[in-house]
């Protein structure tokens, strides 16, 4: 294998799969990435076994070929050369790089020890804008169980429900205290077969996906069994940077059930009071400085026209803050774990959400008028 490649354009691509480098000592061929040089482009391939990554980077061929290189070695070694032209040249399980006045000689592996990613068959697929799988990935994703004891948990669960305005992608995640849901309608191309699907993406796909999705373009979406496939169309920037026209991203999914999350979704509560989300969390994320360490507490005060935010703890003192609401009910006090409020109102974008309540034991609801609801469950003090 022997071929010429811009800089840059490796730096890039070798970017994009670095994330998903193996590290599983019984196999150490995971570390390595699989690099396929053929019609003057080259094929990037890492895999950890859960999740494969792939795409292609612009280079000159001259010798088609395959050969496996320790990825994170190979990317720092990439990345301190001078600019200009890379050569790279392989025999014998070795690649020789060459930039100007720089020298490497790198020991590879066959890539016939190199896991093969799965192959796609005919799997139901929709295609969606990746900014707007990536703006539903945001609100959802930070409601992620990290509880390894409570594995189908640590992911976000896709759902493909049938609404009356066509077939809709609703994400979900939870870790039992609370809960983030936002959909979205969709264009599926299998809208029948996608009814009654469902799975739940690993939080480390996840992860990848939100950084993956940074192009104005679209993404199409292919699951069956115990895989789904994203195939990402990148821009033209994005291409004129040595990168080709998609990226390839292949992962397992979570084997389990997850929970019926409707039914902590409350079905009415008795009080709703729209608030201006960022004075919202610029008052609770001052008075959550004061807050205990150990639960975060931080205390919602509603009265006549007026919402009160306080937060203390013994050993640093107390902290209150006031904001101006149409509140005209009986005054109530509903405390909750201030990170838990501050996630949501981070994500969403809205000016003004609607927060809605019942008692001091029901569970507080955060809604939008962009499909987003959000579910967090109180403190008892």
């Amino acid at each position: 294998m022997k071929f010429q490649i811009e800089k840059n354009a490796f730096v890039n691509g070798l970017t994009q799969v670095l994330n998903i480098v193996g590290t599983r000592a019984a196999l150490p061929v995971l570390s390595n990435v699989l690099i396929k040089a053929q019609d003057d482009a080259l094929e990037l391939t890492t895999t950890n076994l859960d999740i494969g990554i792939r795409c292609t980077v612009t280079a000159t061929v001259q010798t088609p070929g395959t050969l496996t290189l320790p990825a994170r070695k190979l990317a720092a070694i990439v990345k301190a050369l001078p600019e200009g032209m890379v050569e790279v040249d392989s025999s014998n399980e070795q690649a020789k790089i060459t930039c100007g006045r720089s020298r490497f000689r790198i020991m590879g592996m066959d890539d016939k020890a190199f896991p093969a990613l799965p192959k796609c068959g005919q799997q139901p697929t929709f295609t969606i804008h990746q900014q707007k799988l990536r703006s539903l990935l945001r609100h959802v994703s930070y409601a992620q169980s990290i509880e390894q004891n409570r594995y189908f948990l640590n992911g976000v669960y896709f759902t493909f429900p049938q609404e009356a305005e066509g077939p809709a992608l609703q994400l979900v995640a939870t870790d039992s205290r609370r809960l983030s849901l936002m959909q979205c309608p969709i264009e599926a191309s299998a809208a029948n077969e996608l009814a009654d699907k469902s799975f739940i993406l690993p939080y480390q796909t996840v992860t990848e996906l939100e950084r993956l999705l940074q192009h104005p373009s679209s993404i199409k979406v292919s699951y069956q069994d115990k895989q789904v496939v994203f195939e990402l169309v990148l821009e033209e920037s994005a291409r004129e940077n040595g990168l080709g026209n998609s990226i390839l991203l292949v992962s397992k999914i979570i084997e389990g059930k997850f929970p019926n999350y409707q039914q902590v979704i409350p079905k009415s509560s008795d009080h709703h009071v729209q608030l201006e989300r960022a004075l919202l969390l610029e008052c609770i994320q001052r008075a959550a400085l004061v807050s205990s360490l150990e639960s975060n507490t931080i205390k919602l005060q509603f009265n006549e026209d007026t919402l009160e935010i306080s937060a203390s703890s013994a050993d640093l003192g107390e902290a209150h803050e006031s904001m101006t609401i149409d509140y005209k009910d009986a005054p109530l006090a509903i405390s909750f774990n201030s990170k838990f409020l501050m996630d949501p109102l981070k994500a969403i974008q809205d000016d003004r959400v609607v927060f809605e309540f019942s008692d001091t034991l029901s569970p507080g609801v955060i809604k939008t008028n962009d499909n987003f609801l959000g579910v967090i469950m109180p403190l008892r003090l």
